[in-house]
């Protein structure tokens, strides 16, 4: 499992034409999985996520986490985590989760990760517009293995 977290001030998801979520400050998280990917993956990323410390303290130095300032998450599937460009200019995603696995596993980790923090998301497998207004620019990519 991979999640490609962005620190941000404000993003959003649209679909359709439609937003579908918004957040204020917080997180911005891209997720992927890959074929064996399971729970224990997911509570590994979940516990790594909201307390990683990448918000900045009263002194301007990142050490607080999504936790303590209160923040949100702006969830969104991204297969493409999983893209191999070894061979040629074409990616290849078969090291990408089948799609139905993929979006049991994404909807149990919004809702586990629902516990903590708010979360808003967009629509897994559709086509969407995604505005982040990355801060810092702050961006890390987590893997579960």
């Amino acid at each position: 499992m991979r999640v490609l977290v962005q620190r941000s001030l404000e993003s959003s998801v649209i679909v359709n034409d439609k937003t579908v979520g918004h957040i204020d400050k917080g997180l911005v998280l891209l997720v992927g999985f890959t074929t064996n990917d399971d729970d224990r993956d997911i509570n590994y990323l979940i516990n790594k996520i909201i307390n990683l410390r990448i918000f900045d303290d009263e002194n301007g130095v990142m050490n607080k986490s999504l936790l303590d300032i209160k923040g949100n998450i702006l969830s969104i599937s991204q297969f493409t985590l999983y893209a191999d460009t070894k061979n040629g200019n074409r990616p290849s995603y078969m090291k990408a989760m089948k799609s139905e696995k993929a979006k049991k596993l994404y909807d149990k980790f919004n809702d586990k990760l629902s516990k903590y923090v708010n979360v808003e998301k967009g629509i897994f497998g559709e086509n969407m517009k995604v505005n982040i207004t990355n801060d810092g620019p702050i961006t890390i990519l987590l893997e579960s293995r």
